[in-house]
């Protein structure tokens, strides 16, 4: 089966959006892993693990972690994000569209900076602004200098922060997204196709300081002080 969050096909509504994530999240931990380090990624809130065939190479031992509800996660926890993973554990976390859906982002950071080792940093992202999606809840949206408020709170430098999808395109992702559900099935993937197109004409009416202020995501690499 394709991995529709690695190769979304192009009829897909958040095509734009799925594209630029992968393409963002992979050239960041290209630039921040050192690959002469065993390195140890912990995808923290992993999900199916959409990037792990991508990332894995990279790396040398990749954990999953996630809520018991996950059955493929390798490290389960509940809803107050805490492991029983050690101090120090890893040298990477990948928070990949987590943040806005867990009980306390903070209970979340906290947690991430105790398992990072010293100098060991988190890639993440999260919404700006975006539709409402539970998985199982969805509790969270930030503005640029909100979300960089909450991750530095927490005892972590940002060193790196772009946003995605500027304030036009994500105008009218969220139009594509309050109008499909409203049209027959077999209208709405000529409608994504064309929605999708035009989100990826209007972005570049931005230019990326216009979009690291506003935009639907965020992605940011934050090292451990």
């Amino acid at each position: 089966m394709s991995n529709y969050r690695i190769n979304p096909p192009i009829s897909s509504s958040r095509y734009f959006h799925l594209i630029r994530l992968r393409n963002k999240t992979l050239s960041y931990l290209k630039d921040y892993i050192d690959p002469k380090k065993k390195n140890i990624l912990l995808d923290f809130g992993c999900g199916d693990m959409p990037y792990k065939e991508l990332i894995s190479p990279m790396v040398n031992f990749y954990l999953g972690v996630d809520l018991k509800i996950n059955p493929i996660a390798d490290h389960h926890i509940d809803f107050n994000s805490k492991t029983t993973l050690p101090d120090e554990h890893a040298d990477i976390i990948l928070s990949n569209q987590v943040l806005e859906h867990v009980d306390s982002p903070e209970s979340y950071l906290q947690e991430a900076h105790r398992l990072l080792k010293k100098d060991g940093f988190i890639l993440l992202s999260t919404h700006g602004y975006w539709f409402y999606h539970p998985t199982p809840f969805d509790y969270w949206r930030w503005t640029s200098a909100g979300l960089r408020k909450t991750i530095e709170k927490e005892g972590f430098e940002i060193v790196r922060f772009e946003g995605i999808m500027g304030l036009t395109a994500s105008g009218l992702q969220l139009t594509q997204d309050g109008l499909i559900h409203k049209m027959p099935g077999f209208l709405r993937p000529v409608f994504s196709f064309i929605m999708q197109r035009l989100i990826f004409l209007f972005d570049k009416v931005h230019s990326q300081e216009q979009r690291n202020k506003d935009a639907s995501l965020y992605i940011l690499i934050a090292r451990k002080i």
